[in-house]
């Protein structure tokens, strides 16, 4: 007996590459969508509709842009510097990259940065099987420095003020970073109030 096609419980988000990997052709993955067992996001990607697991709009994010990466107050928030809870997820694209299909929700800020400022500090992060894009801690807190006045005076402060009170913080790489994207003397001046 022909043993039946299953979409691992634990990944929310799958693209059809994965779904061929698995053995799926395109005549069963559209009948997975029409039993409801999956959710056309995109031309490449798919919602898993019984998935078993801990759910994270952040996994959207590479459904829809899959350079994409989680920044300033989104990423504040995964790291437990602000308490604000923004109603769209902040994301970084290179500049010049054309997103065609966004979702209704969750809904995305698209931020278009130069090269050295989106590529530095990316890391990829797991939630069980599905993975997304955010800028390391030290990146997350230079930009909010970068965009203060879009963010607000008072959170760029408040989120300098938690990261200060990190034990694992790393000063060097803030500086260094800071240094790389042209905002050292801000951060030096927000520090000097601070300590």
């Amino acid at each position: 007996m022909k043993k039946e096609l299953q979409i691992p419980e634990d990944k929310k988000i799958i693209n059809t590459k994965e779904l061929q990997k698995l053995g799926f052709s395109y005549y069963k993955i559209n009948k997975f969508v029409e039993e409801g067992k999956l959710n056309r996001l995109n031309k490449s990607n798919y919602e898993n509709c019984n998935f078993n697991g801990e759910v994270s709009d952040l996994i959207y994010v590479y459904a829809y842009a899959p350079t994409g990466v989680i920044c300033l107050m989104s990423a504040a928030v995964y790291y437990g510097l602000s308490n604000y809870r923004p109603d769209s997820i902040d994301v970084a694209l290179p500049r010049g990259k054309n997103i065609t299909t966004l979702p209704d929700w969750p809904t995305f800020n698209l931020y278009y940065f130069q090269k050295e400022r989106y590529e530095t500090g990316i890391l990829e992060q797991w939630t069980g099987e599905n993975r997304f894009k955010i800028y390391d801690i030290e990146k997350t807190v230079v930009d909010i420095i970068y965009y203060r006045n879009k963010i607000g005076i008072e959170e760029t402060k408040e989120i300098l003020t938690k990261y200060l009170k990190k034990e694992d913080r790393n000063i060097n790489k803030l500086y260094r970073y800071a240094e790389r994207l042209k905002c050292s003397d801000v951060l030096k001046t927000y520090l000097e109030v601070l300590i």
